[in-house]
């Protein structure tokens, strides 16, 4: 079983790279973002299918909710949608941000080639930061999520996030965050120039073998790929 490291922002596991970069530079990282009700051990177990080359940390998200049980932010049902504690996911925002650049430099990795996998609230808080702070970033992939209404107001100029890759994946079926949310954020990113590649799938609120593998085969061509903000 992985070790649970509590010496940065946030409490995470990791998996250190399983081979060398190709001209033997530092490793990229890629972060893994569980959604509410969980912890850094869900997504964590994607790890052996993910490209080898990857330093993988596994953050867990900052609010408890029980035993075992976290989350990035509160929310709140209500007949006209669901509303989101926007103070909360700032302040995971930037709790993740600050986390990123001290797993950088704790694993000896690649300051600009920073990456996000996120489910469902985590791919809330990876959007959010790619549209808050995009320079952090090289590329994203958000499965499962939406962008809240609060977020929209945060966004950096298109010119800031233009040409930002960033990968989504949604389920038809999904019973939790509705396709049509997907759909919404979908305009918003192209709003917003992000190199963007969306996929749809029938499938529910999860990750499937299927999302899996366009996720993985995505994240291994970027490290194949010039930096997003080299690009014309």
């Amino acid at each position: 079983m992985a070790e649970l490291h509590a010496d940065l922002a946030l409490a995470h596991l990791t998996r250190a790279p399983l081979t060398e970069t190709a001209d033997g530079a530092m490793p990229p990282l890629l972060a893994l973002l569980h959604g509410v009700g969980s912890n850094e051990r869900d997504l964590f177990r994607l790890a052996p299918e993910l490209d080898a080359r990857w330093r993988i940390v596994s953050p867990r998200g900052p609010l408890v909710r029980g035993p075992e049980s976290f989350a990035w932010f509160s929310f709140q049902p209500l007949p006209g949608g669901t509303v989101i504690a926007a103070e909360e996911l700032a302040a995971s925002r930037n709790r993740l941000s600050a986390f990123l650049g001290e797993a950088v430099e704790a694993y000896n990795c690649d300051d600009e080639r920073v990456y996000l996998l996120g489910f469902s609230q985590g791919a809330i808080v990876a959007v959010t930061l790619a549209l808050t702070q995009p320079r952090q970033l090289a590329g994203v992939v958000a499965n499962s999520g939406r962008i809240p209404p609060e977020v929209t107001p945060l966004a950096r100029p298109a010119e800031e996030t233009a040409g930002l890759p960033m990968l989504v994946l949604h389920g038809r079926q999904d019973a939790v965050i509705a396709v049509e949310r997907a759909h919404d954020a979908r305009a918003i990113l192209e709003r917003q120039r992000v190199a963007l590649t969306y996929h749809e799938y029938d499938a529910g609120h999860q990750i499937t073998a299927a999302m899996l593998a366009d996720a993985n085969a995505w994240l291994a061509a970027q490290l194949d790929e010039p930096l997003w903000d080299t690009r014309p």
